[in-house]
């Protein structure tokens, strides 16, 4: 059933929502939906199969609306023109009902045979296990390459270390699912949003596929906004709750080396009897004091950003687990 509404339906919870992003994925849609349907059922457990229709221009939606007759089993969200992947994910996450929440790419290069292999994993004691593509049958120079650079200096700058932040077979508890808000490329930093819950992030080995239709929509230049959101991913990290101790440290630092520069050269000029008017360390000097005062001015907005956002929206400034009592 498609629905048009920006809400979700009430219906019994099932156990498991897998979650699709797709983007002109026609020619493999009906396999794909065959395959995690066999790859869930025999399981057991009750699930539903949300495709995520990211403004395809092809037959993508009139297939889904024919699945989702025929499947009871299959929902399909329907863009108005494409958002983008990330985009993509969080409308899936906001309707998914399910208690675990399972994520893949619509392309059938993640199998939905590991499905059952993920959940048994988070059902282990974990809140969110990431696939590892340790076999890629991706371009070396194009793909696989960029990726592994990434994935080092992810996991190096922020401390959540895995092998693959790329690859979107990911299993996740609903609460960590529904607290995830993703914009521009931030899909591929997920394990690092789920941190700064306090989540349990586990890896393991799954099975990636050569692509046998169509063309990858996500490339090589998409580095430079990866680079972009990973500086966003560390401010969160260190900062997020207190914007005023980095901008005020930093707009500290280089009002002070302003200031010191000023009085080296005010004493040059009062006791030394030198002329500074043409030294390019006074305008150096300067700016520097100018640009302190600014990042101190940013800082105190930014707190001020900071505090209306939690207390207008209600949200805590941390998670809870469990409670014992």
């Amino acid at each position: 059933m498609i629905t048009s509404s920006s809400g979700t339906e009430e219906h019994s919870q099932p156990d498991i929502s897998v979650i699709v992003p797709v983007y002109n994925e026609s020619a493999v849609l009906p396999l794909l939906i065959k395959k995690t349907v066999e790859a869930i059922r025999p399981t057991g457990r009750s699930f539903e199969i949300i495709i995520v229709d990211d403004g395809s221009s092809d037959e993508t939606a009139a297939i889904l609306e024919e699945q989702s007759r025929m499947l009871s089993e299959v929902r399909a969200v329907i863009f108005r023109r494409n958002f983008g992947q990330s985009a993509a994910m969080t409308a899936g996450f906001d309707y998914a009902r399910g208690r675990i929440v399972v994520s893949m790419d619509g392309d059938l290069q993640n199998d939905p045979a590991d499905i059952p292999l993920l959940v048994q994993k988070l059902e282990e004691g974990f809140d969110v296990v990431s696939g590892w593509r340790k076999d890629r049958k991706d371009t070396f120079f194009s793909r696989k390459l960029p990726s592994v650079i990434a994935n080092w200096i992810i996991g190096r700058s922020t401390g959540v270390r895995l092998h693959d932040y790329g690859c979107s077979l990911k299993a996740y508890r609903r609460e960590i699912a529904k607290n995830l808000l993703l914009y521009g490329e931030l899909h591929r930093f997920i394990p690092v949003l789920a941190s700064l819950y306090g989540a349990r992030i586990a890896e393991v080995e799954v099975t990636h596929h050569p692509r046998t239709s169509g063309k990858s929509k996500y490339g090589i230049s998409r580095t430079y906004r990866v680079i972009i959101d990973l500086l966003l991913m560390l401010f969160f990290q260190k900062f997020a709750t207190r914007p005023l101790q980095f901008f005020g440290l930093s707009g500290g630092l280089l009002f002070f080396a302003g200031f010191g520069i000023e009085a080296y050269l005010t004493w040059l000029k009062l006791w030394a009897g030198q002329d500074i008017g043409g030294r390019p360390l006074l305008i150096l000097g300067v700016l520097l004091i100018i640009t302190g005062i600014m990042l101190a001015g940013i800082g105190l907005l930014a707190e001020l950003v900071m505090r209306t956002y939690y207390e207008s929206t209600g949200r805590r400034i941390y998670a809870v687990r469990e409670i014992f009592e």
